[in-house]
């Protein structure tokens, strides 16, 4: 009797320590305790919520999935691009598009084959914090077009409107004082930080339509942008161009941290 006990309380303290190792394991490895382990230093979260508290993957109605969760098909890195040209972009278990510098200080951006010219485009992410994204329209294979920012680190600005390498556009209206300017920026980056839900999977949508082109942004359904342009400023004037997300080089990038994505889709405006 003494020895069955003995034997039942020891296969059951056995299996604890086998359970809680391996649950160790996966964690310090990013995985699961399958022994899936990601790339990009094992840090790439699963698809499915982990918590009750989590909300589901989800594609609105009307829109087209162009990240299919498995691969980067219909997506191509830039190879001039200024931030970097060699971004770590790829598809971790779970199916998270997980993206990164590559090396420490270079980044880059990764275009849809596509072009697109009236577009409204839904994403599902969760950045670590002190990384420096964004979403962009009507892009040249450089890089350059209009930019919905996604700069997720102090002073950054979520959902705002940007000019990347191309002229002429501004945020702000004309006239502004510097202290305006500086008021008006303070009450951008409290509107976004009142809508984002940090350390979870936050949703981001954005549009562009018309010539001059018409954006607008929101955050977990939170209206942050809605911004005409005073005309066409993309590079060549393009009507236009590839959707991109990015990697920004440099410092405005936490070493080894992620930006995630795991959706992203598409619905063509007339």
């Amino acid at each position: 009797m003494i020895y069955r006990t003995y034997l039942k309380t020891f296969g059951a303290s056995l299996s604890a320590a086998l359970i809680v190792g391996l649950s160790l394991y996966a964690q310090s490895n990013g995985g699961t305790s399958r022994g899936v382990q990601p790339r990009g230093g094992g840090r790439g979260p699963v698809a499915v919520p982990v918590n009750n508290d989590e909300p589901v993957p989800k594609v609105p109605v009307g829109f087209t999935p162009i990240f299919n969760g498995q691969d980067l098909s219909g997506w191509h890195v830039s190879r001039t691009n200024h931030h970097g040209t060699t971004p770590d972009f790829h598809v971790a278990p779970g199916g998270i598009l997980l993206g990164s510098q590559n090396p420490i200080g270079q980044g880059g951006v990764l275009l849809t084959d596509k072009t697109y010219k009236n577009v409204e485009v839904y994403l599902e992410v969760k950045p670590d914090w002190g990384c420096d994204s964004g979403l962009f329209f009507h892009v040249n294979e450089a890089g350059q077009g209009y930019q919905v920012m996604l700069d997720y680190l102090p002073g950054g600005n979520l959902g705002g409107i940007y000019g990347e390498r191309i002229e002429g556009v501004s945020a702000n209206p004309p006239g502004l004082t510097p202290e305006q300017t500086q008021i008006l920026a303070a009450q951008r980056i409290e509107a976004w930080q009142k809508a984002w839900k940090r350390e979870q999977w936050n949703s981001v949508r954005a549009r562009i339509q018309g010539n001059p082109p018409h954006i607008q942004s929101w955050i977990n359904d939170e209206p942050l942008l809605d911004w005409t342009d005073t005309a066409n400023h993309a590079a060549g004037g393009i009507e236009e161009g590839s959707i991109a997300i990015q990697v920004h080089g440099g410092v405005r990038w936490r070493p080894g941290g992620f930006w995630r994505w795991r959706v992203i889709a598409v619905k063509e405006l007339p």
